[in-house]
This record gives structure tokens, C-alpha cells and sequence, in this order.
């Protein structure tokens, strides 16, 4: 396992991490007024969150059935970053703003309203979007959608809605929970049992829908957990880009995310997924995401990590049907007091699939990032085909970067390969940015965002903007 460097303590013992100025996205709202479970987890607590929200019996049951599990598994794996700063008892698992879920952006309270407005969320989404979700704390405040889309059958709502609506309470329990189940890890126990807030996507056979959806979670309580479920079905020969956006203020105490995704991609079908992880450097990022794929069909994962204390974070993805494909592209960024243990799993499953993993990762001021891959070729995938590039660039001496693949291979006519590459920014390629005109910094910067420009270009406009000011920030200080 990777040395992680140890954070600071605050006069009450909990977590206090170095961050640079990120002023877009670190301020706060008062919490006054706000509705706050007590820290910690009991059948109490779960129960209060499953009637605040009319749930179904079934999904109490769920929800306490997750709890059981929860409290008799382990911590956490003993082979990634030590998370012993996060206390589970000084965690409210549910924080809400009061604010009942609107579908005219005028109807949102002034805070929440200023505080996705100086994210761009409503400027995105006249723009660019098909639909948007936005989630404060632990609730959904607002949600709506393109007429032209819904017409089409499109249905985009919260997953507490869907719960509500005879029409698709049976979809939900029919995949809710199938993909990732809550004997998973802790981590899945804990969201099954407080999960709240999350997205419900349903796209009929053979619909393309032109414009990205996208879901933005915004965190503002602190000591607190955001525990978002989102649950995505593609049918037959349809195609989807979903947007997942998040971000958070920094605090000197520990936050946690504990999301999963679910995504079912039937067969002739096609989802991108795309994500830009901006949590603050006191926040513990243990999400879970994992796709199913059929047959003749496409995944695409396409993924950003920044901020972020301590990150597992590792989609998955079962190619199940023949012909199906899957291509993940990321960038990771570690800076100081920040160990990112990210990576993805693929799972091949049918004939003539075919995996391409792409990643890059760069570490500064004593950053640690480890990539760790799982590519497993199962006995009935003839002719399977996967390939991994992992690329590292570090850019000091007091940083670390770590490539930890694992590739498990039953088909003896399957061809598997990995690279990996870490490296240094050359003295040489700064010097001579340095004589075109460049300080120092912005030689650095400008080698480093071309490093991350696979990555950028694979992102719609206004998210490949953020990344790359998130780096700009980053690099802010990185000369030496």
C-alpha cells in the first residue's frame, strides 16, 4: 500500500488537510434552519429517512437488511488508502435544506439557487442539456427536463419519484440493487441503508437522445455524508450521455460520498457516462459504479478525479452480450495530503468483446495516486480483446505514482495486453517553453494540460472548461 501523508489535526482530533485557492467552488452556505439526523448510523436513524419519504415497505426492508450488513463488515480492505481519519459516528447521514423539489429554476430557494448558479449549472443547461438534476445535501431541489425529450418517452426523474409512481415502482425494485449488491463492501451497506437523492433514467428501445442529461451533487453541510443512488436503463438500440457533476466546500472535518451507479445497457444499445469528481480535500470519495452491457452494445466511461482526501474509486463493467464494447478514458490529479486509488474493473463475458482502457495521473507536493486495473476474460469469451495504457506523470521528487494491474485470462484465444509509464516533466521541453516567452509555471502548466488533453477533448465543452481550470488551480505553486 501506498505511504500516505498524514493530515493535520484540529483541536477536536478530526482530519485538517492543505488545499489551494479554489474560490469557484469553496464557499458555503449557513447551514441555519437545515434538518440534521444525528451522527452515526441505527435502525432509527434508517427508518426516518424511509418515512420522510413515503418509501414502499420492500424498500424499508432493504434498507435494514443493508444496516445488518453494515455494521458486521470489516472497515476497510487492507491493501488501499488508510480512510482510519474518517469516523462513521461523526457522520449525519442525512442533511436537508428544507427545500421542496422544484421544476422552475425560480422556484428554488435564493441560496440553493446562487449556489448552482456560480457552478453554471442553469447557464449548461438552457445551452447544452437535455435535462438536469441537482442535488443539495441530500436532497434533490431541482429537476426538469426538455419537453422534445420527454415526448419522446424519455423518462428522467429522482429515484424517490419513480419509487412513488405505479408505472415504475416495479421497474426500480426490479434493478435496485442487482448490479451492486449491499453485501459488496461496507461502503454498499451504508448507501442501501441512507441512501437518498440520485437520479432514475429510463430511454426506450431505439430512442437517441441528442442532448446530455446531467445530475450535479453539491455537498455544503459539513460532517456530513451524500448517498446518491442513480439507476440508468438503456433499452434496445437506444443512446444516452449522462453528465454526473460533482463538488464541495472544504471543511477541517471529515465528508464522506458513498453513491452507486447502476447502469443497464441493453443490447444494440450505447451509454456515455460522463464525470468530473471536484469534491474537496476533506472529503473521502468511496463510490461505487458498475454497468451491465448486451450484446452488439457500448459502454463509455469517461472520467475526471479531483480533490478528494482518500479515493476508491473503481467502475466496473460486465460485458455480458457478444459483440459488446467497452472504453474507459480518466485523469487523475493528486496534490498534497491527497492518496487517489482509482482505476476500473472489465469483466468479458461474451464472444468477440472488446475492452480499451486509457488512463493518465498526475501527482505533485507529495500526492499519491495508484491505478489499479481487473481485466477478466471469461472461459466463453472466444476472441475477446482488451487493452490497458496507464500513464503517470509526476512532478516532483516527493510525489508517488503506482500501477497495480490484475488480469485473470480463461479464453486461450483472447489477447490481453497492458502498458504503463511514469515519467518526469523534462528539463529540456521547460527550458524551452522558457525561451519561447513562458515563466517557468506556465511551461509546467502548459505540459501538463497537454498530458490531459485525450481526456479533456472527450468531455462536452463546459466540463472540459472545468477540468481545465481544476488543473490550472492545482498547478498553481507546483514550480520545483
Amino acid at each position: 500500500m501506498s505511504d500516505v501523508i498524514p493530515p493535520t489535526l484540529d483541536e477536536r482530533g478530526r482530519s485538517k488537510v492543505a488545499d489551494v485557492d479554489r474560490s469557484l467552488y469553496d464557499f458555503k452556505m449557513s447551514e441555519e434552519g437545515y434538518e440534521r439526523y444525528a451522527d452515526g448510523l441505527t435502525p432509527d436513524i434508517v427508518r426516518a429517512i424511509s418515512g420522510k419519504k413515503g418509501e414502499p415497505a420492500w424498500m424499508l426492508e432493504l434498507r435494514l437488511k443493508a444496516l445488518d450488513v453494515y455494521h458486521r463488515r470489516d472497515m476497510a480492505p487492507n491493501w488501499g488508502p488508510d480512510i482510519s481519519g474518517l469516523d462513521l459516528d461523526h457522520i449525519s447521514t442525512y442533511v436537508s435544506a428544507g427545500a421542496a423539489q422544484a421544476r422552475d429554476w425560480d422556484d428554488v430557494p435564493t441560496d440553493i439557487k446562487d449556489t448552482f448558479e456560480r457552478l453554471g449549472i442553469p447557464e449548461a443547461e438552457r445551452k447544452s442539456l437535455a435535462g438536469v438534476g441537482a442535488q443539495y445535501d441530500s436532497e434533490i431541489v431541482y429537476h426538469n427536463m426538455r419537453e422534445e425529450v420527454a415526448k419522446s418517452g424519455v423518462v428522467y426523474t429522482t429515484i424517490e419519484d419513480a419509487l412513488r409512481d405505479p408505472q415504475w415502482e416495479g421497474v426500480v425494485r426490479a434493478y435496485f440493487g442487482k448490479l451492486i449488491p449491499m453485501d459488496d463492501h461496507k461502503f454498499a451497506a451504508l448507501h442501501y441503508a441512507v441512501w437518498s437523492g440520485g437520479s432514475f433514467v429510463f430511454v426506450p428501445a431505439g430512442v437517441r437522445v441528442d442532448y446530455p442529461l446531467q445530475s450535479y451533487f453539491r455537498l455544503n453541510a459539513s460532517g456530513a455524508g451524500q448517498f446518491e443512488h442513480t439507476l440508468i436503463i438503456v433499452e434496445e438500440g437506444a443512446d444516452l450521455h449522462f453528465i454526473e457533476g460533482c463538488s464541495a466546500p472544504k471543511y477541517y472535518e471529515a465528508n464522506l460520498h458513498a453513491g452507486a451507479v447502476e447502469l443497464y445497457v441493453k443490447d444494440g444499445a450505447r451509454l456515455r457516462y460522463s464525470t468530473i469528481e471536484n469534491w474537496s480535500k476533506n472529503m473521502y470519495n468511496l463510490n461505487t459504479k458498475r454497468a451491465t452491457v448486451g450484446a452488439d452494445a457500448k459502454m463509455e466511461w469517461v472520467s475526471g478525479s479531483f480533490g478528494s482526501h482518500v479515493s476508491y474509486l473503481y467502475p466496473t463493467t460486465i460485458l455480458a452480450g457478444a459483440n459488446s464494447t467497452c472504453e474507459f478514458t480518466g485523469i487523475t490529479f493528486a496534490g498534497a495530503g491527497q492518496d487517489l486509488d482509482t482505476g476500473c474493473k472489465v469483466v468479458l463475458g461474451g464472444a468477440n468483446t472488446a475492452a480499451s482502457v486509457d488512463t493518465k495521473s498526475i501527482s505533485k507536493d507529495g500526492g499519491v495516486n495508484t491505478f489499479r486495473s481487473a481485466v477478466v476474460v471469461g472461459r466463453r469469451a472466444d476472441h475477446a480483446r482488451a487493452s490497458v495504457s496507464c500513464q503517470s506523470l509526476m512532478l516532483d521528487d516527493i510525489s508517488r505514482s503506482d500501477t497495480i494491474p490484475a488480469m485473470d485470462v480463461r479464453n486461450n484465444t483472447a489477447a490481453v495486453g497492458h502498458e504503463a509509464s511514469i515519467g518526469r516533466i523534462s528539463n529540456d521541453t521547460i527550458l524551452y517553453l522558457m525561451s519561447r516567452g513562458c515563466s517557468e509555471q506556465e511551461a509546467r502548466s502548459m505540459v501538463v494540460n497537454g498530458f490531459a488533453n485525450p481526456v479533456s477533448k472527450e468531455l462536452p465543452l463546459e466540463y472540459a472548461v472545468e477540468m481545465n481550470n481544476l488543473i490550472k488551480l492545482e498547478m498553481e505553486g507546483a514550480i520545483g
